[in-house]
């Protein structure tokens, strides 16, 4: 009689689901060690807290992959306990659960650029890109171990799993056996419902998700710790981050006001001069000796000596900071000035609109306009949202048409793009507007063979790509002094996003989004270095208070050049939170309240003064 109650096969399923809760573990563990740099703890007393909080989230992603399997363990088909049927469940347990669980070691290797847990917004990112085989074989050969790792957890889960065999069994008494099924299947049921919606069997709460985390960390980038990646990659399945948020006392009328308010700057007489804007791949201010002279890193060494060079005659912002963690963020911002949080403005349902931008006020001015791109035309949706801002042409690879300078993964090599797009600069009538989005400084970090001795590996991957792209401007440079366009041009040069780190002053929290800023004119009054917050959405304002751009527009940033009408502010997303730093403060807001406040010195986010003032 005991047999029908199924009671053997319902603890060979709950050990099957034990041993995800023991791999999830394994992998939380080997997140932590690869980013330990990132991620500092006081002690394993901490990782072990964490890592119990972490419990909720990783029962929301087991049950969510396991739905199939649980519910095919616990349907009556009499049948169940056959080496057929057992067969069939465990295909389908592991074709499931080593899917997702892949994606936590992808996160291994990629947090590190990125800052966050993997999201469906890396779909945004590849979803136009033509050589994602390439990219993936690049990845198993540059990262083989993580393969190794994941193979091993891999082949120790089946082992595990082939431990505890549920014993063949066929019942004869059908009332016991569907009469425990059915309570079962309801039992079982509500276990995973609630398990779901993070342990929480309230109808009026909603189900957890990434924000979260944070609940429990004093450190914000510690939420990456309780997380896991098939969480967050499930959560935001289907989501759309830019919904409209009604907050007390906050009116369209009061953000036209105060937040998004009408600009006019008169501080510069109506000129056009032709204006190059350099959007540098992944070029974190950590790299740029010119941007650290105050830093006090112990044996700094720069990796852009010719922008280093430049910036002694050009204006450079010290305290910049991206909007965004990702391209396909930064081409909003400092071209439209519109920053991206959670996800990027340019996948929203917004972008297709009339945009304000400095394309448009440009052209308005008798402006043509181009924008360069090595990559495959439309990669990471910049064709697409230059048609939107009405760009005139665009440049990428298909118009350059000789693939003897592909890379092989992203696109043709910095150096001879640039020195196409400066033969094609020199077709074109003043004013232009031109902007350039480099792509050798880009995972999985290669530069041309003829290179390699001049540019050795530096202290991580990427300082030699660095390198080799301040190489590339500085010949771009050289061949452009010699076009009668030059002297009259305003260089612009801002990263999309920072990157790989080597130096710990840039693992604090608010440095992760830390790029340099730098405007460079031949013979201007705007020489020097400004240690005032800025952010990708100040150059559009800046470029029109530079050039005398004397007509109102709108613009969430302001001009760096204008020290009376704004206060310098900087506004970020982690993914999951956004922070905001103003005055002698940096806020860290969770959507709906701000969980914390800290003095704008306090980078790592350490001292919460909201706690402080609550433990007095």
């Amino acid at each position: 009689m005991v047999k029908h109650f199924r009671l053997g096969e319902y603890k060979v399923l709950g050990y099957r689901i034990l041993l995800a809760y023991l791999f999830y573990f394994i992998a939380r563990v080997l997140f932590y060690l690869f980013n330990a740099k990132l991620l500092k703890l006081n002690s394993i007393s901490d990782f072990f807290e964490l890592s119990y909080y972490g419990l909720a989230f990783d029962t929301t992603a087991i049950l969510y992959v396991n739905l199939l399997f649980i519910v095919f363990s616990i349907l009556p088909f009499k049948r169940n306990t056959s080496a057929g049927y057992q067969r069939f469940i465990w295909i389908l347990y592991f074709a499931t659960n080593f899917i997702a669980y892949a994606t936590n070691f992808v996160d291994l290797i990629y947090y590190k650029f990125t800052y966050s847990r993997t999201t469906t917004a890396v779909l945004n990112v590849i979803e136009h890109e033509v050589n994602l085989s390439k990219l993936f074989v690049s990845f198993i050969i540059d990262f083989w171990y993580v393969f190794v790792l994941y193979f091993v957890c891999a082949w120790l889960w089946i082992y595990l799993y082939r431990k505890v065999k549920i014993a063949p069994f066929k019942p004869t008494k059908n009332v016991p056996y569907y009469s425990f099924s059915f309570f079962g299947f309801l039992l079982i049921t509500t276990l995973v419902i609630g398990g779901i919606r993070g342990g929480d069997f309230k109808k009026s709460t909603r189900p957890i998700n990434l924000l979260d985390a944070n609940r429990h960390v004093k450190n914000i980038a510690h939420a990456d710790i309780v997380l896991n990646t098939p969480f967050a990659i499930i959560r935001t399945l289907r989501s759309n981050s830019f919904v409209k948020t009604d907050y007390e006392g906050v009116t369209s009328e009061l953000i036209l006001e105060k937040i998004q308010p009408i600009k006019t700057y008169k501080n510069n007489p109506p000129t056009k001069p032709n204006v190059v804007m350099f959007i540098l791949e992944s070029n974190g201010r950590e790299y740029y000796g010119s941007f650290n002279k105050k830093s006090n890193i112990k044996d700094f060494k720069t990796h852009t000596p010719f922008l280093d060079s430049l910036a002694q005659h050009a204006m450079i912002y010290t305290n910049a900071y991206s909007n965004g963690r990702q391209s396909i963020h930064g081409m909003s911002s400092v071209l439209a000035g519109i920053p991206s949080f959670k996800d990027a403005f340019t996948s929203s349902p917004f972008p297709k609109q009339k945009i304000e931008s400095l394309v448009s006020t440009l052209e308005s001015e008798g402006y043509k306009t181009s924008f360069f791109h090595g990559a495959a035309n439309g990669s990471m949706g910049f064709l697409g949202f230059a048609n939107i801002l009405g760009i005139d042409k665009y440049y990428g690879r298909t118009e350059y048409n000789d693939d003897s300078e592909f890379d092989g993964f992203w696109g043709i090599w910095d150096e001879p793009f640039l020195q196409f797009m400066k033969k094609t600069l020199d077709k074109e009538k003043s004013p232009f507007f031109s902007t350039v989005f480099t792509v050798s400084s880009h995972e999985p970090f290669n530069i041309p063979s003829k290179y390699k001795k001049k540019f050795p590996k530096g202290d991580i991957p990427i300082h030699k790509c660095v390198e080799y792209t301040d190489y590339s401007v500085q010949r771009f440079f050289a061949e452009a002094k010699k076009s009668p366009w030059f002297a009259n041009t305003i260089f612009v040069f801002v990263a999309d996003h920072a990157n790989a780190i080597f130096y710990k002053e840039y693992t604090r929290g608010t440095e992760h989004f830390a790029i340099p800023i730098m405007i460079y004119q031949p013979n201007s009054k705007y020489v020097g270095v400004d240690e005032d917050l800025a952010q990708q959405i100040d150059i559009y304002p800046t470029i029109l208070d530079m050039i005398g751009y004397q007509k109102p527009f709108r613009s969430w940033g302001r001009s760096l050049l204008d020290k009376k009408s704004s206060t310098p502010f900087v506004m970020n997303s982690t993914g999951n939170l956004y922070q905001f730093s103003r005055g002698n403060y940096i806020c860290i807001f969770d959507g709906s309240k701000s969980i914390g406040f800290y003095a704008k010195d306090d980078k790592a986010l350490l001292h919460n003064l909201i706690t402080i003032e609550m433990q007095k």
